[in-house]
C-alpha cells in the first residue's frame, strides 16, 4: 500500500487574507470552496501533484456540532496561536494503487457534502500539537486535476516534500505521526514554533511568508 499527500491545509483568519501574500509572491489562486455542514471554507492554491488550502471556519455552530467535533477542527482552528498546530496533512491513494485503506489506525467521517459511501478517514491518536492527519481513499488523483491553474509567476510546480515543524519532540509525538514521518510522507521536526516548510526541489530559492503565514516555500 503506498499514499501521496493530496493536499495540506493551514489555519486562518476569516476569509483568510493571508492568502493575498501568496498572489503578491508570485501564485495563481485556485477555486475556492465551501464545507456545508462542517463550518469551514478555504482559498485554495494548486499545483501539479497536490494543493495548498487556506483554512477557516465560517459557522462555529455547524463546527462545533457533534457530527464534526471529532475531526477537531474547531479547536484547531480557534486555538492556533494558543498551541494547537494549524496544520493539517491529507493524504491519498498513490497513482495506480488500489488499495484504500488508510496507513494510520483510523476513524470514519463523513461529513454531509460527501457523496454517498465515502468517508474520510482521521487519524487515531493525534495530538492537538502535532498536524491532524486525514485519509482519502476515494481520491485517485489530485483533486480538480487539469481544471485549475498551475503555472505560476514564480517557479513553483510541485509540493515534492512537506516538513512540519512543532514544539512536540519526534519522540514524544503520536504513534500515527511517527509511522508517516518514517515512511518519508513528511518531515516531522521539533522546534520552537509551529512552521511548515513545502518544497519543490528546494535548490533556486525560497520565500518565508511569516509573519502572515507560519508557512516557507522552497524552489
Amino acid at each position: 500500500m503506498a499514499s501521496v499527500v493530496d493536499h495540506v491545509f493551514v489555519c486562518c483568519a476569516e476569509d483568510a487574507p493571508e492568502a493575498d501574500a501568496l498572489v503578491a509572491l508570485g501564485l495563481v489562486e485556485g477555486s475556492p470552496n465551501t464545507h456545508p455542514g462542517q463550518g469551514t471554507a478555504c482559498r485554495r492554491f494548486f499545483f501539479a501533484n497536490a494543493y495548498l488550502e487556506l483554512f477557516w471556519v465560517r459557522d462555529p455552530e455547524e463546527a462545533r456540532s457533534d457530527l464534526v467535533q471529532p475531526t477537531r477542527l474547531w479547536d484547531r482552528w480557534s486555538q492556533r496561536g494558543q498551541g494547537a498546530s494549524p496544520f493539517a496533512i491529507v493524504l491519498r491513494p498513490a497513482d495506480g494503487d488500489t488499495e484504500t485503506r488508510p496507513p494510520f489506525p483510523s476513524d470514519s467521517y463523513r461529513p454531509e457534502y460527501m457523496p454517498p459511501g465515502a468517508t474520510i478517514e482521521m487519524a487515531r491518536g493525534t495530538l492537538l500539537s502535532e498536524p491532524e492527519l486525514f485519509y482519502l481513499g476515494f481520491q485517485r488523483d489530485r483533486a480538480r486535476l487539469g481544471k485549475e491553474p498551475i503555472d505560476h509567476v514564480l517557479p513553483l510546480r510541485y509540493l515534492k516534500r512537506v516538513t512540519v515543524w512543532t514544539p512536540v519532540s519526534a519522540a514524544a509525538s503520536s504513534p500515527s505521526a511517527r509511522a508517516l514521518a518514517e515512511a518519508g510522507l513528511f518531515d516531522l521536526r521539533h522546534g520552537d514554533a509551529h512552521l511548515m516548510e513545502s518544497f519543490d526541489d528546494a535548490r533556486r530559492g525560497h520565500a518565508d511568508l511569516r509573519p502572515d503565514l507560519p508557512l516557507v516555500l522552497r524552489w
